[in-house]
C-alpha cells in the first residue's frame, strides 16, 4: 500500500509553476524555459526557501495567465537543481521530480500562486504480483519499441534494469507518445499495480494501431502497384492501337460526330468536306498531333448554327412600345427600326441592315441595341472591338497555327445559336492596326450586304452566310473609322438629350433603377422635379446621362445612410436641400458670361463626347505685330486664326480699326482649358469676332454663341455637328446662335423644345456676324 507523509504542525507553502506543453514524472530531470512574470516570481521565491516547487500541467495551452481552475490538482513536488538567466530575459531551470503530490490549500498572491500539498511515497520493493506486472509491462514495451519508430531501443534498455515498479511505470509512460491529458491520467493513478495495468492496456492499444497502420500502408502500396500496372497495360494497348491505325478505339466517337454532322443542316458542299475531314480523323492515331486539330475543327463546324433561326416578331405596335418603354427621345433610330420591320412584314425576306449608332458616350447606344433585339425577338450578342488590332480577331487563325480558333464573328454566331441574331459591334471606331494586319479591312466583308452572304473565316475555311444577321455598330468618333468601312454602314447620329428628355429619363428609368440597386422603396426616397432640374443644370454637363446616373446613385447612398442610421424614415430631396446632401454645385448655369466683354467670344465646338462651348480670348499689347496662339490648338485651328487675322487686316477701315495696328500691336489669341486639345475650322468666325472686338473696343453680346468657317474674303462656310453644338449652347444658357447659311437645312434635326427657346441667325458673310454679335458703337 501507499504511504502518505504526515503533515508537519506548521504549514509549508510551495510556489506553483504551471507547465505548458511539457510534462514531468517523479525521478525525471527536465529543462524548463520560464518567461511568464508570475512563474519567474515563483521560481525566485522557491530559490529563497527550500528550492522546491509544485509543478502541475496546464489544462488549456492557450491560457496566458492560468488560475486555480486552469491547472490539474495532481502534480509533482520538484527540486530546483540549476537556474540560468538567458539574454532575452527568460529563465532556464533544471528541475528534478521528487514525488507525486496533490494540493490541499491554494493561495493567490500579487506575485504568484502558492499551495500546501500532500506528497505520496512510492513503495521501493515489489511483491510477486508487482514483478509479474513489471515483466508483462517490459515485454509489451519491448514489442512496441521494435514496431514503432517513435521510441528507440536505447530507451528500452535504459528502463529494463529498473527494479522499483512505480518508477518503471513512470519512465515508460514518459517515453510513450501520449497527449498531456493521457500522461496526466497516468500521473493521477496512485496505486502502482493499477498504473502498470493501465500502461499494459495502453501499450496493447498502441500495438494494435501500429498493426492497422501497417495494413493500411500495405493496402495503399498494393493499390499503387496495381495502378502502375494498369497504366503500363494501357500504354501497351495504345501502342497496339497505333500499329492498327487506332480504328477500333474511335468507333463510338466517330459515330457520334457523324450523327451531329448529319443533323447540323450543313450545305452539301460543306458537309462533303467535313465528312472527308472526319474520315481522316478516323484513320489517324490518337497520338498524332493533327488528330486533335481535326477533332477541334469538326467540333466547331457542328457547333455553329447553319440553318436554325428564330422567327422575327413583326408586330409594329409591340416593337414601338418596347422601344418607347426603354428609351426616351432617339426618335430617328426608333423610326428606322420600325421602317425595317414594316418592309420585312411586306416582303417576308429582307437582308439585315447594317446600322451605325454614332454619338457621345452615355447616350444609350448599347442599351438601345438590346431593346431593338428584344423588339424583334432575336438573340442578342455583343462583340467588343475596342483595342482590336489583329486581323485574325475578325477572320480567325489558320488551322496550322497552335491554339488556332475562329474569329469573333463566328464565335458570336456560336454563342447566339441561330443564323439571324442581332450582333452589336461595340466601339467600332476604336479598332487599330499594326504589323499583324488591319482589322477594319477585315470588317469590310462582314459589313458589306453584297458580300457577307459568303463570309470566309480562315479557321472554318467554308463560306458562311451572314446576310440574315442584323448588325448594329456603335461609335463615338466617325472620323477614326476608315472611309470604305464607314461607307458600308448606315450612320444614325445620336447627338445627345435635351434637358426635358434628361428629366424624363431620370424620372422613368435612372431613378427607379438606382432605388432598386440601393435597396430603397419608392416611399422611402422622394426626389422632386426641381431637385432633378438642379442636378441637370449644376451638377452635370454632358451629352449623355452617365454622370446624371452617378449623381442619382450618390443621392440614394446618402438617403440609405440616413434611413439605416435611424435619422429619418423617409427622405425628400428638393432644390432647397440638394446642396446640403451632395455638396456644392460644380457648374454654372445661365449666361456663358455674366456681362458683355471686349475680346471674349463664345464659340460652339463638336467633340467625341458631344457638343461643347469654348471661349476665345484676344489680348493686345504694344509690340511689332506678332501673333501668339495658345491653348493646345491643332494645325487646322492655327490656320483658321491666321486666316481670321488676314481678313480683319484687309477690312480694318470698314470695321473702324487702325489699319496699322499690326505694326505696333502684338496679338495673343488664347483658348482656355489649355490641357485639352482643340482643332477644327469652325472657330473661324468666332476668332474674327474676338479680334474685331479687341481692336475696336466694342463688347461682344454675352448671350451669343457662334460657329462657322471663315475664308480670306469673309465668306462663312458650312460646318458639321450643328445639332450637338446647339444642344451644348442650350445647356450653357445661350439664347442666340449664329451659324452658316448653308446649315439652315440642318435645323430640322434640332429638337423642337430647343428651337423654341433659341434664336437662330444664318449668315453667309463675316460682316453679318459682327453686326449681330457686337454692341452698337458708341
Amino acid at each position: 500500500m501507499m504511504e502518505v507523509n504526515s503533515k508537519v504542525a506548521e504549514k509549508t507553502y510551495y510556489p506553483v509553476l504551471p507547465l505548458r506543453g511539457l510534462f514531468i514524472f517523479p525521478t525525471m530531470v527536465l529543462h524548463i524555459d520560464i518567461g511568464r512574470e508570475r512563474s519567474i516570481d515563483a521560481l525566485n521565491t522557491a530559490m529563497k526557501r527550500e528550492e522546491k516547487l509544485f509543478i502541475s500541467a496546464q489544462r488549456d495551452l492557450g491560457v496566458e495567465h492560468p488560475s486555480q481552475e486552469d491547472i490539474y490538482p495532481v502534480g509533482i513536488l520538484a527540486h530546483i537543481k540549476q537556474v540560468v538567466k538567458l539574454p532575452n530575459g527568460t529563465m532556464r531551470v533544471l528541475v528534478e521530480g521528487l514525488q507525486r503530490a496533490i494540493w490541499d490549500e491554494y493561495k493567490v498572491t500579487n506575485k504568484m500562486d502558492e499551495v500546501t500539498v500532500s506528497a505520496y511515497i512510492e513503495p521501493k520493493k515489489a511483491d510477486q504480483e508487482d514483478q509479474a506486472l513489471m515483466r508483462t509491462l517490459l515485454h509489451n514495451f519491448e514489442k512496441y519499441t521494435k514496431a514503432s519508430k517513435q521510441v528507440s531501443e536505447e530507451t528500452y534498455r535504459s528502463v529494463a534494469d529498473i527494479e522499483e515498479p512505480g518508477r518503471l511505470a513512470d519512465m515508460i509512460a514518459a517515453a510513450l507518445p501520449l497527449k498531456i491529458s493521457g500522461k496526466q491520467e497516468i500521473l493521477e493513478i496512485m496505486d502502482v499495480k493499477e498504473r502498470m495495468e493501465t500502461l499494459i492496456v495502453q501499450l496493447y492499444n498502441e500495438q494494435e494501431i501500429l498493426n492497422l497502420e501497417k495494413k493500411i500502408n500495405n493496402r495503399v502500396k498494393n493499390a499503387m502497384e496495381r495502378t502502375q500496372k494498369e497504366f503500363y497495360l494501357r500504354e501497351q494497348m495504345k501502342a497496339i492501337q497505333t500499329e492498327l491505325g487506332d480504328k477500333e478505339g474511335k468507333t463510338g466517337e466517330v459515330a457520334e460526330l457523324k450523327r451531329r454532322i448529319q443533323e447540323a443542316g450543313l450545305p452539301e458542299t460543306t458537309k462533303k468536306n467535313v465528312l472527308k475531314e472526319l474520315d481522316r480523323y478516323e484513320k489517324l492515331p490518337t497520338q498524332a498531333p493533327e488528330s486533335g486539330v481535326i477533332r477541334n475543327y469538326i467540333e466547331w463546324i457542328v457547333s455553329i448554327p447553319w440553318s436554325k433561326s428564330t422567327e422575327d416578331q413583326l408586330d409594329i405596335k409591340r416593337s414601338e412600345e418596347i422601344l418607347d418603354r426603354d428609351h426616351d427621345g432617339l426618335e430617328t433610330v426608333k423610326e428606322r427600326v420600325l421602317e425595317y420591320l414594316a418592309v420585312r412584314q411586306l416582303t417576308k425576306s429582307l437582308r439585315g441592315p447594317i446600322l451605325c449608332l454614332a454619338g457621345p458616350p452615355g447616350v444609350g447606344k448599347t442599351s438601345l441595341a438590346k431593346s431593338i433585339a428584344e423588339s424583334l425577338g432575336r438573340k442578342f450578342v455583343r462583340i467588343s472591338l475596342g483595342g482590336v488590332r489583329d486581323e485574325s480577331e475578325i477572320r480567325g487563325h489558320r488551322r496550322t497555327y497552335v491554339g488556332s480558333m475562329p474569329g469573333r464573328i463566328i464565335q458570336g454566331m456560336k454563342k447566339a445559336g441561330t443564323i439571324n441574331p442581332l450582333i452589336l459591334l461595340d466601339e467600332i471606331d476604336k479598332m487599330s492596326n499594326d504589323f499583324r494586319g488591319d482589322p477594319a479591312a477585315a470588317m469590310l466583308e462582314v459589313l458589306d450586304p453584297e458580300q457577307n452572304n459568303s463570309f470566309s473565316d480562315h479557321y472554318i475555311e467554308e463560306t458562311y452566310d451572314l446576310s440574315n444577321v442584323l448588325f448594329i455598330a456603335t461609335a463615338n468618333d466617325l472620323s477614326t473609322i476608315p472611309g470604305p468601312l464607314r461607307d458600308r454602314m448606315e450612320i444614325i447620329s445620336i447627338a445627345g438629350y435635351t434637358e426635358i428628355e434628361k428629366l424624363s429619363i431620370a424620372k422613368n428609368h435612372l431613378l427607379p433603377k438606382q432605388l432598386k440597386e440601393h435597396g430603397l422603396k419608392k416611399t422611402q426616397l422622394l426626389v422632386k422635379d426641381d431637385a432633378l432640374i438642379d442636378v441637370l443644370r449644376y451638377y452635370t454637363r454632358e451629352a449623355g446621362v452617365r454622370s446624371l446616373e452617378r449623381v442619382l446613385a450618390n443621392i440614394c447612398r446618402k438617403a440609405a445612410l440616413q434611413i439605416v442610421s435611424g435619422d429619418k424614415k423617409r427622405v425628400t430631396v428638393s432644390a432647397k436641400n440638394l446642396e446640403d446632401m451632395i455638396g456644392k454645385r460644380k457648374f454654372r448655369y445661365g449666361q456663358a458670361e455674366s456681362e458683355n466683354q471686349v475680346g471674349v467670344a463664345t464659340g460652339l465646338a463638336y467633340t467625341t463626347v458631344g457638343g461643347d462651348t469654348l471661349q476665345i480670348e484676344v489680348s493686345l499689347s504694344a509690340g511689332s505685330g506678332k501673333l501668339q496662339l495658345t491653348g493646345k490648338l491643332g494645325d487646322v485651328m492655327k490656320e483658321s486664326a491666321q486666316t481670321a487675322l488676314s481678313y480683319v487686316r484687309s477690312k480694318a477701315n470698314d470695321f473702324g480699326i487702325d489699319p496699322t495696328f499690326h505694326e505696333n500691336k502684338d496679338i495673343h489669341i488664347h483658348v482656355p482649358e489649355g490641357a485639352v486639345p482643340k482643332d477644327g475650322p469652325s472657330a473661324g468666325i468666332t476668332i474674327v469676332t474676338a479680334l474685331v472686338s479687341a481692336l475696336s473696343k466694342r463688347p461682344i453680346l454675352r448671350e451669343v454663341g457662334m460657329t462657322g468657317e471663315v475664308t480670306l474674303r469673309g465668306r462663312v462656310l458650312p460646318i458639321g455637328g450643328l445639332k450637338e453644338k446647339t444642344l451644348s449652347a442650350h445647356r450653357a444658357g445661350l439664347t442666340t446662335i449664329i451659324c452658316p447659311k448653308d446649315n439652315e437645312r440642318d435645323i430640322e434635326d434640332i429638337p423642337e423644345s430647343v428651337r423654341e427657346v433659341l434664336t437662330f441667325h444664318f449668315v453667309s458673310d463675316a460682316e453679318e456676324v459682327l453686326q449681330l454679335a457686337l454692341e452698337e458703337a458708341k
